[in-house]
């Protein structure tokens, strides 16, 4: 790569963009940058990033990569008697409603702080409070709240009304009556504090100091993590999931992640799939990806993805498991809140980070700022039902940060969006490797996405395509314009002859170049 340019960045907010450029230029790597971006997301983005939650860190770092993954633990003790703090409430997307459960019972051991700090430790080259300036900065000096930032606040209002201590930190300046809305100026001087203070005093403060005394005095109430749980928190290094797909090199989140594995899954099916470079929307397109998505579900459903030791191929990508899937082609069945960070530096150095905080608990840890996670609330992470989850586990999940190899690039991407976001990859992926598009276009180019015998497609797919694919299909939603439903991939490409990046106008995305 040339040495005119420092990196480049995509992320969820151009504050946050602004923070990990900023760490480049003043001669940060790709993880100084990513690790300032997240803290700034947590200030910029505070629906979707938190120092309560977790997520993963994908590498490449010189010839090989890595999977650091810092994602929630479930507790020790299992729920016993009627006394948690554990009820629903529904989330308004506009276009449909969705049930959540919050509380303090639904709080997991977080990993972020651990995470990133471990992340910083091994492979940042900045001072810790270099890195940290910018993010207490914008929660010092408040940050202006977009349009984005309003409408996701809106969705899950109810959260953030659930208790009086939560709805003080998030209210409008101009209206005390109403949560933070677009132009309100956002301070969060709370936030602004703990994070200098863990800057001084090291992760401990979070996992066996204060903090942690505070999270377990307030899970007392009808939680269920304790110190002890917290001081148990360990952050595993993994070796990626890495598949060959059309001469390129893919590598992404292993399990007991389950994303990775199934946009691995489907493209190993697409390679059996004729898409010619000019074929975008036409309806072998639409076609042949939406057969891929309702065989991936089913495979989904099927198989034991989180079954899969270290270094070992994941059995849904076997030859014979393969094999029956593809036969299916041929055949018809009959049958939240993340965000993800980008970076690449001028060495060639790549961080494809991927965190959530769910929707958040509706609690925050009392004199910091931070919102704790609700992922014991998740429907997607509890397919067996609430609280019967294993204890002391680390919970599956759908991020799949992932990082694409080209004869003469390399692109790091990934995105939010539940279980979308595994086939908004998989549609950007095959936006760029199989149809040459450039970066911005593969983005936000119209995606489709089948789940529950649903077929979802955004505007701008060609209507006489449509005509001929939608009677296969009576269940079906055609959505307005483009939507956060189907993700928000932000991504860096780098070459020899250049960077860009891109951010996902869906989630309120930005790009940069240093």
């Amino acid at each position: 790569m040339k040495q005119n340019f420092k990196g480049g960045v995509a992320a969820g907010h151009p504050k946050t963009v602004e923070a990990a450029t900023l760490i480049l230029e003043e001669g940060g790597n790709a993880f100084d940058a990513v690790v300032a971006a997240h803290l700034a997301a947590c200030v910029t983005e505070p629906v979707l990033a938190s120092l309560g939650g977790g997520g993963y860190l994908l590498i490449h770092d010189g010839d090989s990569e890595r999977l650091y993954d810092f994602f929630v633990q479930t507790p020790k003790r299992r729920p016993a008697g009627n006394s948690l703090d554990f009820f629903p409430i529904t989330a308004d997307f506009g276009t449909t409603c969705q049930e959540f459960h919050i509380g303090l019972g639904s709080i997991a051991t977080p990993g972020v702080v651990k995470g990133l700090w471990r992340i910083h430790r091994q492979l940042g080259r900045l001072p810790l409070a270099t890195v940290a300036q910018p993010a207490v900065e914008i929660a010092r000096e408040g940050v202006v709240v977009n349009a984005f930032q309003a409408y996701i606040f809106d969705i899950v209002a109810p959260i953030y009304r659930a208790r009086k201590e939560t709805f003080h930190l998030y209210r409008s300046p101009a209206d005390p009556r109403q949560l933070v809305r677009e132009g309100d100026l956002l301070r969060q001087p709370q936030l602004a504090d703990t994070i200098e203070a863990l800057t001084r005093e090291g992760e401990a403060l979070f996992y066996q100091g204060e903090i942690a005394a505070e999270i377990a005095r307030l899970c007392a109430g009808g939680g269920l993590l304790t110190r002890e749980d917290l001081a148990a928190y360990r952050v595993e290094s993994r070796k990626p999931l890495e598949i060959r797909y059309r001469g390129n090199r893919i590598v992404t989140n292993p399990p007991p992640s389950s994303g990775g594995i199934l946009i691995a899954f489907a493209l190993k099916l697409l390679e059996h799939c004729d898409l010619p470079p000019d074929g975008f929307g036409t309806l072998g397109h639409l076609q042949c990806l939406t057969r891929i998505q309702q065989i991936t579900q089913q495979a989904r459903q099927n198989a034991h993805l989180d079954e899969t030791h270290e270094g070992a191929l994941p059995p849904l990508l076997s030859a014979g498991t393969l094999q029956h899937y593809l036969e299916a082609l041929d055949h018809p069945l009959c049958r939240r809140g993340t965000t993800h960070i980008s970076v690449i530096d001028a060495e060639g150095n790549c961080a494809s980070l991927t965190t959530s905080n769910g929707e958040g608990c509706g609690h925050v840890i009392p004199g910091t700022g931070i919102m704790l996670n609700n992922m014991l609330g998740e429907e997607d992470l509890n397919p067996r039902g609430f609280n019967l989850w294993p204890s002391d586990t680390r919970m599956t999940s759908m991020m799949a940060p992932t990082l694409a190899f080209q004869k003469d690039k390399v692109i790091a991407l990934g995105s939010g969006g539940s279980n979308r976001l595994r086939t908004a990859i998989l549609q950007t992926l095959i936006n760029l490797l199989d149809f040459s598009m450039p970066l911005e276009q593969a983005i936000t180019a119209p995606r489709l996405h089948f789940e529950k015998d649903t077929l979802n497609l955004e505007a701008g797919f060609p209507d006489d395509v449509l005509r001929q694919l939608l009677p296969h299909y009576p269940t079906h939603h055609l959505w307005p314009g483009i939507n956060l439903f189907f993700g928000g991939v932000h991504a860096v490409a780098g070459s020899a002859g250049g960077m860009e990046g891109f951010g996902d106008p869906r989630r309120g995305g930005c790009g940069a170049v240093a």
